[in-house]
Formats: C-alpha cells, sequence, structure tokens
C-alpha cells in the first residue's frame, strides 16, 4: 500500500488507531506504520495510535488527543485552569482525570498527564466544540479546581492556597461557588472540604 492512499482513508479521522487500519486493511502490513513515522509522514502518540503531523497547528487537536489516547478522561487541573484564566501560568503539560491507572505520554504534539479518580468522580465536565465538529470532554472550572485540590494534598495550608494565585476578578465575577460547593460535597472527602474551608477565607468566597 502506498501513503497517499493510505492518507487519503485516514487524515479525516485526523488519529488513528492500528485497530482501525487493521479493519480497513486486514492484511495491512503494520511495518509501513514503523517506515512511514521515521519518515515524518505520521506521529506516534503512543503504543497503537497515530495522528498525522499536518494537525500540529491546531491547538484545539492537541487538546483533542487528551481524551483520545487514555480514556475515559476529560481535561482538568492545571489545564483547564489555565485555559479558564483562574491561575496566570502556562501549563507545559495538558492535565486530564481518568479512572484507569495514573500515567504519563510524552509525544510530537505535547505531554500528557492523568491523574486517577474513582468512576464515581467522573462528572462536573462539557463536551466544548471544536474544529472539524469534534468534541473535547472539558471539565468546568468549578471541578477543575475541585480536581486539583482533591488530587493534590498539598494545598493544605493557606500560603499554598494563597500560592495558586487564583484570579481574584474571576473568582469575585464568574466562578460558580453553589456549583463548586456542590462538586466538593459529591466528591465527599474531608480534607477536602478543609482545604476548600481554607480556600474561601483565603479568597473570601
Amino acid at each position: 500500500m502506498n501513503f497517499i492512499e493510505f492518507r487519503n482513508r485516514f487524515l479525516s479521522l485526523g488519529c488513528f488507531t492500528t485497530n482501525q487500519v487493521y479493519a480497513s486493511y486486514p492484511d495491512f502490513n503494520r511495518n509501513n506504520l514503523v517506515n512511514w513515522v521515521r519518515k515524518g509522514y505520521l506521529t506516534r502518540l503512543r503504543q497503537g495510535y497515530y495522528a498525522f503531523p499536518e494537525y500540529k497547528e491546531s491547538t484545539d487537536f492537541t487538546l483533542y488527543l487528551a481524551n483520545i489516547i487514555y480514556k475515559p478522561s476529560y481535561i482538568s487541573l492545571q489545564t483547564a485552569l489555565s485555559f479558564y484564566g483562574i491561575i496566570p501560568e502556562t501549563v507545559p503539560d495538558i492535565t486530564s482525570v481518568t479512572t484507569l491507572k495514573t500515567i504519563r505520554f510524552s509525544n510530537d504534539f505535547g505531554e500528557y498527564s492523568y491523574k486517577n479518580i474513582k468512576p464515581d468522580l467522573m462528572f462536573g465536565y462539557d463536551l466544548r466544540e471544536m474544529e472539524g465538529g469534534r468534541r473535547i470532554m472539558f471539565a468546568k472550572p468549578e471541578k477543575a479546581l475541585a480536581d486539583l485540590l482533591y488530587l493534590y494534598p498539598f494545598y493544605n495550608t493557606e500560603r499554598e492556597l494563597e500560592e495558586l494565585r487564583l484570579d481574584e476578578s474571576y473568582m469575585a465575577d464568574d466562578f460558580n461557588i453553589e456549583r463548586f460547593m456542590e462538586f466538593s460535597y459529591r466528591i465527599g472527602s474531608k480534607a477536602l472540604n478543609n482545604r476548600i474551608d481554607m480556600l474561601r477565607k483565603v479568597h473570601n468566597l
């Protein structure tokens, strides 16, 4: 098989798995993928997952891959908080939560990190529309902050919470404190509740 035929078949997907390849071409020679990656025609995302390098120009697609290469998962934590402007830092990793084990992947599209949560905590996210009709599972602002405080226990003093540098105007005008408290109640962690009490004191929420 030549690459042009392969590209015409799979380019619209953006990324694909070896299972999808074999479903279309049962006699496909896997060495083709190795050769096409070596030549720069394809990018290997993780074992069994590939993408076309043309999509590197799209920030949305880079985020979309976080949902695809390790699922179920949704983007949350520092990436979501930075996206909403709640924290000032640009985050180098694309951070997500998942019901699978905690893991990290590195590829040409970026650094992808995933933190484990229990299945009943997979809530509080939206499906955000992106170019090409795809959707990204993305935490609501309140769930992103609740996930962070729940999964990172070192935020256990007022000083550590101050160093998060949450945007005061966002917290005052756009952050839904009722939704935040509802999400935190559903998580059901005493340690999280203690951190939230300190957070509310620090930011007068």
